[in-house]
């Protein structure tokens, strides 16, 4: 299985191992694999039989070829332990009938992203003696939340890796910055910036983007890797827990094997519901995918209207990890249904003037699959309070969003096929916001919510959030979008 750009597909294409090393294309573009593997209903039927590692190692070999099944087998034993997923990997729990939550943040730091960048950095680290690297890899990751804590611990202390983490000060939960400030290791940096997601990411695409620094980091001995979702090594482990849920299903009797499921993703960079998409090109019986944004609606907007239009106000919601208005995933999308000329042509637009618009045809296409729904900051905050009254599960924002979007489709559908939603985060990373949600009244300090959060609702916290105030805080630079690649020089020497 070889690897190629959205961009150019004439380009040189290069093995899985190298994708995940290089992170992004030296166009610009995305490295996407050249063929989809097929995944039958025979290997999805044994797939039930197997424990999560098994089914991760398994879906990957299909795409990580230069990979032998053992090293992945292996690194995915070590990934997926019981240690660090206490709460077990990927389970599904029953909102109600015919809706069900794939909870995928029970590892160490209580989010999604640890599904992928618990097993990325073992990829990465293979990836470097399979292509004979004797660079050391210079990780740079805009976060606007969970992927740099995430990213962090997953890739703390590992042998020929350091590790860059901008986040925007103001843009994350003051547990989500606790986290990362805290963070240890020795070869682990942290820096806010005064900025938005989006110019954390368009600041870290630009240092990629620059010849000068590159060959200033390669003769101090460095290259650069990503650890966001635009590193195909980030975004295929995602593909597994669509499938592994489907599997549940099937275990629990919910399904019959070719029953069609719907997935309800809340959505910012497009990676999480893309994972899907791709699950569903492999043959894994998906129905809609419904799109879940919040106030910053812009993939609402593209999947009702064929027009991306980044031009809008930036809106800091109760659900940051969504506050982005570049979704730079949805570029794959675009390669797999209109191709890599008219791809390249609409992220050149993007560029140049914020927006691009698609034919009527190709939005059509996409709607086959796609369809976009998006709750507001009231709607969120209603949807806590009344899946917890109604259904006594007890949500996050992120997975409050996705919880509202999926009633709305529901309703305005009447479709009946069982849905899956994305439950993203454990309600405690957000535990103010899903305080006041519940009760009406927000707490005077986030990491006091954690306690208040818990007695309201006679649940536990989350084991990695328990006694966050007292770690010790290693990092408090806060910079101008304009000094990142002065600070990566830095934690280069």
């Amino acid at each position: 299985m070889l690897y190629q750009s959205t961009r150019d597909t004439n380009a040189k294409k290069i093995s899985g191992s190298m994708a995940i090393k290089q992170g992004l294309a030296s166009d610009g573009g995305l490295f996407v694999p050249e063929s989809i593997p097929a995944l039958t209903g025979d290997e999805i039927s044994a797939l039930c039989k197997d424990s999560y590692p098994v089914r991760a190692a398994k879906i990957l070999a299909k795409f990580l070829t230069d990979y032998t099944y053992d090293e992945l087998i292996s690194d995915c034993e070590k990934a997926y332990s019981a240690e660090s997923f206490e709460g077990g990997c990927a389970p599904l729990a029953k909102v109600r009938d015919g809706l069900y939550s794939l909870e995928l943040w029970h590892g160490p730091t209580s989010a999604f992203k640890d599904m992928a960048l618990q097993i990325m950095p073992r990829l990465l680290s293979r990836a470097l003696v399979k292509n004979e690297e004797k660079r050391t890899a210079l990780i740079l990751v805009a976060t606007s939340g969970d992927t740099g804590k995430a990213a962090l611990e997953g890739y703390k202390d590992i042998d020929g890796i350091k590790i860059m983490v901008y986040y925007p000060v103001d843009g994350v939960s003051r547990v989500q910055k606790l986290q990362m400030a805290t963070q240890e290791g020795s070869n682990v940096n942290v820096c806010a910036i005064r900025g938005n997601f989006d110019d954390a990411q368009n600041g870290v695409k630009a240092i990629f983007g620059n010849s000068e620094a590159a060959e200033k980091l390669n003769d101090a001995g460095f290259f650069l890797s990503s650890a966001n979702s635009i590193n195909w090594g980030r975004l295929a482990p995602q593909i597994v827990y669509y499938i592994s849920a489907y599997c549940d299903l099937l275990n629990e009797g919910k399904i019959k094997l070719g029953d069609k499921v719907n997935y309800c993703v809340p959505t910012g960079n497009f990676g999480n519901i893309f994972a899907a998409y791709l699950a569903k090109l492999m043959g894994l019986p998906v129905g809609k995918l419904i799109c879940a944004s919040n106030t910053n609606n812009v993939l609402t907007d593209f999947l009702r209207t064929g027009e991306y239009n980044r031009n809008r106000k930036f809106h800091l919601t109760m659900s940051p990890s969504m506050d982005i208005l570049i979704s730079s995933n949805l570029e794959r999308l675009l390669y797999f249904t209109a191709g890599s000329a008219k791809t390249a042509e609409y992220m050149a637009s993007l560029k140049e003037t914020g927006a691009y618009k698609i034919s009527a045809d190709l939005l059509a296409k996409i709607n086959e699959t796609f369809i976009g729904y998006y709750a507001d900051e009231a709607e969120t905050a209603e949807t806590i309070k009344a899946t917890l009254n109604t259904d006594g599960y007890l949500a996050d924002t992120h997975t409050s969003v996705a919880l509202c979007c999926a009633n709305k489709y529901l309703k305005d559908s009447g479709d009946k096929t069982p849905m899956v939603v994305a439950s993203t985060a454990s309600p405690y990373k957000f535990a103010a916001d899903v305080f006041k949600s519940l009760s009406g009244k927000k707490p005077d300090d986030d990491l006091e919510a954690l306690d208040m959060l818990s007695q309201l609702t006679n649940t536990e916290i989350t084991k990695p959030l328990r006694g966050l105030a007292d770690r010790k805080v290693n990092f408090k630079d806060v910079i101008d979008v304009s000094d990142m690649l002065e600070k990566v020089y830095d934690f280069a020497k």
